[in-house]
């Protein structure tokens, strides 16, 4: 018997109103950026560890404002984090969401090589009797072995 992780059918209905709704969510945060490969690497970031940080040296600073320069722009910091604390209950729900949609995709694909690799068992068994051999010649490239090319002697 072959498994079954799940049953879903999406309509085009569905389908339509999930992607108008991210549409929808894109439109309403026009300021989001995307980094180009490469560009996150050498930057600063405010991870976890250093979130705590980053909060009391701004809090630090806007309690001493003798001490900070006029090109340190706090007020542009104080904005950006403000920022930050809007879209992360965004990002956390965004995140839930695509590992459930990943999840499910996996599992569907999942299904269907379960029932895929049945039915090849199948083909190989008795395909031979249905004039199948092609098919199940041709089915097997799947799991034809590639040869390494032999590394170069160091």
């Amino acid at each position: 018997m072959s498994q079954n992780l799940v049953t879903l059918a999406i309509t085009d209905e569905q389908l339509a109103a999930a992607l108008a709704g991210l549409q929808q969510v894109e439109a309403a945060l026009p300021g989001l950026i995307a980094f180009e490969v490469g560009e996150r690497r050498g930057l600063p970031l405010m991870g976890p560890r250093s979130e705590p940080f980053a909060r009391q040296t701004l809090r630090v600073l806007e309690q001493n404002p003798g001490i900070v320069p006029p090109s340190l722009d706090l007020d542009a910091a104080r904005a950006d984090l403000e920022a930050h604390d809007r879209l992360r209950p965004l990002l956390e729900r965004l995140q839930r969401l695509t590992a459930r949609v990943d999840d499910t995709v996996a599992a569907l694909g999942s299904d269907v090589m379960d029932v895929a690799l049945e039915g090849y068992a199948l083909v190989k068994v008795s395909g031979r009797a249905q004039g199948l051999d092609e098919l199940r010649r041709e089915l097997g490239g799947r799991f034809a072995k590639t040869r390494r090319k032999e590394a170069a002697p160091a």
